[in-house]
């Protein structure tokens, strides 16, 4: 991918394309999705109070209210969709004076979901019970949390109870300061959690305009590509997952660094690493960034060196404080078994498989080959990107090699997408090919989400697979419709489609 998106800064106000049409499109999604949050969206069995609402009683513990919250779920999902498309269309040109309104559609759909009932994900149920096993002075990298009594009763995966943590000592220590202040009680626990997931939007807020104009690359439509996207929306503050905290650091500290403040850069990437060690991926770039430009090899060496030691040094002192040392990086392996059948290593794996116990081989065996080679593939990429390449393309080739860890796994989910996206967005993503692949993730992942995790009360009629199969046909029947039949936004996946000049929107 080019390293560059020329800036349009010609345009006429931006007003003039009314982009308000969009933003409160939006809004009226993210709110439809609220309320279907309500009756299908995660809630604990000790969330006592929130159980006996009757609004919640009505569309969680009957029928009707079931099938009309998956309903919201789905049509506000992919309305939120189109907003968003429709809003990069209303706002093309990208002028100083549209910033105003992609913040304007940031705060308009972050606002319900951040009401919402936790969507997509149970991961928040989880770091309530490891909040509970630090209180209760347990190793979170031994002890899974099915040490704690009644933890099903909070809602966390049972999946994972018995498997050790793979969050760095930053986060443990978050999650032991929520559960310290709340009690432990659920409601009040996801309330603080989202509050840090904001947080963490803040921060990409903030840093990717910046980091856009470092790369001659237009900071509003850079914004709205990242911080209006719909799949960060939900992923980060609709299912409160602790990445969001995680990438804001990574690209708070990726900034600073660029900007010659590369010590600071590496402590808050480091913090970074303490909620999620998949960040450890910035270190090498920001040492050759420390390094210079045309530095020599054992000057490179050097500062790779000094980054490195900065880095596990503060971690190694968070580990002392925590007394757990380095535990989670035997944590890291937790979920490396797992595969999914639309990550095309995945997919690969799964043909391997198939075909191998067809011809009497043990096929998964042979699946874990081929995901094997997929990860030294990877190893090569990283690599590669390291010791090669130009020096004012450094976030580029970081975006590539974070691309690579990725798109190379057996194991893709959505928030994983959400990593990469603002590392693509500020070195330019073309309009062409590129975004519109952007287009088909965002669109592709919202309507796996709307039918991958649904809370449905299961003593009555309306069963899971039901209300699953409901939200995939409406989902995907408002996805199809996006690209093939709505006037609007159909002419956004065409093959030689280009924007039209600013001020003929409609």
């Amino acid at each position: 991918m080019p390293a560059h998106v020329p800036r349009v800064d010609t345009a006429p106000p931006a007003g003039r394309n009314r982009p308000n049409i969009a933003i409160v499109q939006g809004f009226i999604g993210s709110l439809m999705m609220w309320l279907g949050s309500l009756g299908v969206g995660w809630l604990s069995q000790a969330s006592v109070e929130l159980r006996r609402n009757p609004i919640i009683i009505a569309l969680r513990f009957e029928p009707v209210g079931a099938v009309i919250s998956v309903l919201l779920l789905a049509l506000g999902g992919m309305l939120l969709v189109r907003a968003w498309l429709r809003l990069g269309q209303r706002l093309n040109g990208w002028s100083e004076d549209a910033r105003p309104y992609v913040l304007k559609a940031i705060i308009a759909w972050a606002v319900p979901l951040a009401a919402a009932l936790p969507l997509f994900s149970r991961d928040v149920f989880a770091y309530i019970v490891q909040g509970q096993v630090m209180v209760a002075g347990l190793n979170p990298y031994v002890d899974g949390y099915s040490q704690i009594s009644n933890y099903q009763q909070i809602g966390a995966d049972e999946l994972w109870a018995q498997s050790p943590t793979p969050y760095g000592p930053v986060f443990l220590w978050i999650e032991e300061g929520i559960v310290r202040l709340t009690g432990g009680n659920p409601d009040t626990s996801i309330i603080l959690f989202r509050i840090i997931a904001l947080i963490g939007v803040a921060l990409c807020v903030w840093v990717v305009p910046r980091l856009a104009e470092l790369h001659s690359v237009n900071p509003t439509r850079a914004l709205w590509l990242t911080a209006a996207n719909p799949l960060l929306l939900i992923n980060f503050v609709a299912s409160v997952h602790n990445d969001s905290l995680m990438i804001g650091l990574a690209l708070a500290g990726l900034y600073l660094a660029a900007r010659r403040r590369p010590v600071v850069g590496i402590l808050l990437i480091t913090l970074s690493v303490g909620i999620k060690p998949i960040t450890l991926i910035f270190l090498p770039f920001v040492g050759l960034l420390w390094a210079g430009r045309g530095a020599s090899w054992p000057r490179r060496f050097l500062y790779w060196f000094v980054t490195a030691a900065i880095s596990l040094g503060i971690l190694w002192i968070m580990g002392l404080i925590n007394t757990f040392g380095f535990g989670w990086v035997g944590a890291l392996s937790t979920p490396g078994s797992v595969w999914i059948w639309y990550a095309p290593v995945g997919f690969i794996g799964m043909v391997v498989a198939v075909l191998g116990n067809a011809l009497g081989l043990p096929g998964w065996d042979l699946a874990d080959v081929v995901h094997t080679m997929a990860r030294v593939l990877s190893l090569v990429v990283i690599a590669y990107e390291v010791l090669r390449g130009d020096h004012s393309h450094m976030v580029r080739r970081l975006a590539i090699a974070f691309a690579a860890i990725v798109l190379l796994a057996p194991m893709i989910q959505s928030w994983y997408v959400v990593w990469l996206i603002p590392l693509f967005a500020v070195t330019g993503i073309r309009d062409d090919w590129q975004v519109k692949s952007l287009y088909l993730v965002v669109a592709f992942f919202m309507v796996y989400a709307i039918t991958d995790q649904l809370d449905i009360f299961p003593y009555f009629g309306f069963s899971l697979l039901m209300a699953r199969v409901m939200a995939a046909v409406v989902a995907l029947a408002f996805g199809m419709y996006l690209v093939f039949f709505d006037r609007s936004t159909r002419v956004l996946f065409r093959r030689r489609y280009t924007p039209p000049a600013p001020g003929h929107l409609h």
